[in-house]
């Protein structure tokens, strides 16, 4: 039985209804977002984004979605939860935002907008609606910081796929170490494991969901991975390294990731102190993304285990972030960040460690908060004897 990554029209409607009604509280009369992100978590339409405006319009009675004329054949063979209003090119001679007025008629209430919108479309939105009042708002923003369960299920799929990513990851590696010949470049392994994401697609789903940063990651080892951005290079893996596999993908235009550290050889004493370490902060982080509990505390629990250890100097960023329709968007799971943690919030954990002139030591999980505790959706092994080869 294969796997389906497209939601339901019923599903939308629901998201639709929700929308609605906080958009009623907050006074809203009209909700414009133009974000790629935000179209596909109230539409299902997955786009290139471009200068060209895509943008969902939601009313108490129309759900209307703006899209210029070289995405029409494509928005309606994703059967895209909204009614197409067609424009034909940006600038344009009829310009998008004017088409859209003409569709919703004369707006003289309230127009909120996503927050991140660009300067440059504000004042085009102020100028085709003249008669409204527009402004920011995070009535979306704030939906999304918890999943509804189809989403869970969409991002377990995700979850599962990255833990394959990095059983592949390390197979290709580890085959080439063992017969001896010569290792892969992180580029080459990186290449393999993107085909593999999409092959695993391919074979077990149907109605795949084609976003931008379907599958892929960061593959890099020895110094290289001492960055915590690192990027994929021309460089062979080598014996008595560690390397990082930080891996991901998107099902059904929801995100998980998968990372692990991996130690070529048996591991040096640095590497198994600096190691054991990064193990044991990003467990205690993954037990304390806890329902009723701040994001703060999660971040600073594991932080602090670092520091206390004597490693504050090779602690770079905080535990995590929340993941939905993206890889990074909020909650944050930061010391500045006191959103309080509720059922069905999805979070990465990633405390690290980056030792110049040795490598770096990091471990991701993604996390699915509920009321009975966390639940860990990517589950590749994570101990220290786990993740040497050999």
């Amino acid at each position: 039985m294969t796997f389906k990554q497209r939601l339901s029209a019923e599903y939308y409607s629901r998201v639709h209804r929700d929308i609605r009604a906080r958009m009623a509280e907050a006074g809203i009369d009209v909700l414009l977002l133009d974000s790629n992100d935000d179209v596909i978590y109230t539409t299902g339409f997955s786009h290139y984004a471009t200068e060209r405006p895509v943008v969902f319009a939601l009313t108490q009675d129309k759900a209307l979605i703006l899209i210029p004329e070289l995405e029409r054949t494509h928005c309606a063979d994703q059967k895209v939860a909204a009614e197409p209003v067609v424009y034909f090119e940006f600038p344009g001679i009829d310009k998008p935002f004017d088409v859209l007025a003409r569709a919703l008629g004369n707006v003289t209430g309230t127009i909120g907008h996503s927050a991140g919108i660009s300067m440059a479309r504000a004042p085009q939105i102020a100028a085709a609606f003249p008669n409204a009042t527009v402004k920011p708002t995070t009535v979306v923003s704030t939906m999304r910081l918890t999943k509804y369960p189809e989403e869970i299920v969409l991002q377990q799929e995700a979850a599962r796929i990255s833990d394959s990513m990095v059983a592949a990851g390390v197979a290709m590696i580890s085959d080439a170490f063992h017969s001896g010949g010569q290792m892969p470049t992180e580029i080459e392994v990186e290449s393999y494991i993107m085909r593999h994401a999409l092959d695993v697609m391919n074979r077990e789903h149907e109605d795949i969901m084609l976003v931008q940063g379907i599958a892929g990651g960061l593959v890099y080892g020895g110094l290289n991975s001492a960055f915590p951005h690192g990027m994929p290079s021309a460089r062979r893996f080598q014996k008595g390294e560690s390397f990082m596999l930080s891996l991901g993908c998107r099902v059904g235009g929801r995100a998980a990731e998968s990372e692990r550290t991996f130690i070529l050889g048996e591991p040096s004493a640095d590497q198994a102190k600096y190691y054991t370490v990064a193990y044991e902060a990003q467990k205690m982080a993954t037990e304390a993304l806890i329902a009723g509990k701040t994001c703060a505390s999660a971040d600073n629990l594991a932080l602090a285990y670092i520091r206390e250890s004597g490693m504050g100097e090779y602690c770079l960023h905080r535990v995590g972030h929340g993941m939905g329709v993206m890889f990074h968007e909020p909650p944050w799971v930061e010391g500045g960040d006191e959103t309080v943690l509720v059922p069905n919030m999805v979070c990465s954990t990633e405390p690290a460690l980056y030792v110049p002139d040795l490598g770096g030591f990091r471990l991701a999980d993604t996390v699915h908060v509920t009321a009975a505790g966390p639940n860990s959706l990517t589950k590749y092994p994570r101990k220290l004897e786990e993740i040497v080869i050999a």
